[in-house]
């Protein structure tokens, strides 16, 4: 039985996360190539199990969240909605191995969610990328996302970009 949530693009599947694919977050949240830019960094395992308890919380509360990627049936990342830590809202996030980067696979991953989160009715999503991050900003401003604010975290320039959807 397939879950009205999934979502099928051109070539990905995305799902919502689930307790079944708690393996394949572990090992995505503990690479340094995949997880080293996300807000928090990498995890450990025990991390990993309290996100994805907050993740699948965050869904029965507001009917969006995290999906996994796959690609030919092989897992190859995440992408989403969850609420900012820092209060900001919304925020769309996506992370990949680095072996599944270059190829448009988070762009087309990231709008799909991006695109069912306003279908919810979820009117403002935001994104923080550092500003040396130049592969995840073009992501963002790929799929229409406009920058609307800058803050400096432990030094680093960050850039907050947003997609305002109306009613």
């Amino acid at each position: 039985m397939t879950d009205a949530r999934t979502l099928n693009t051109g070539r990905l599947t995305l799902r919502p996360v689930s307790w079944r694919d708690m393996e394949d977050m572990v090992r995505l949240k503990a690479d340094g190539g995949a997880f080293g830019q996300m807000l928090g960094g990498v995890c450990t395992r025990q991390q990993a199990e309290k996100e994805m308890a907050d993740d699948i919380a965050f869904w029965a509360c507001h009917r969006v969240g995290i999906f996994t990627i796959h690609e030919q049936g092989r897992f190859v990342g995440m992408t989403g909605i969850h609420d900012r830590p820092d209060g900001r809202g919304f925020g769309l996030r996506f992370a990949l191995y680095p072996w599944a980067s270059g190829r448009g696979i988070a762009r087309e991953a990231a709008n799909a969610a991006l695109s069912f989160t306003h279908n919810a009715g979820i009117r403002r999503v935001i994104a923080v990328a550092k500003e040396s991050n130049l592969a995840s900003r073009s992501i963002l401003k790929g799929i229409g996302m406009q920058e609307c604010e800058r803050f400096v975290r432990e030094g680093q320039t960050m850039l907050v970009y947003e997609s305002k959807r109306q009613p």
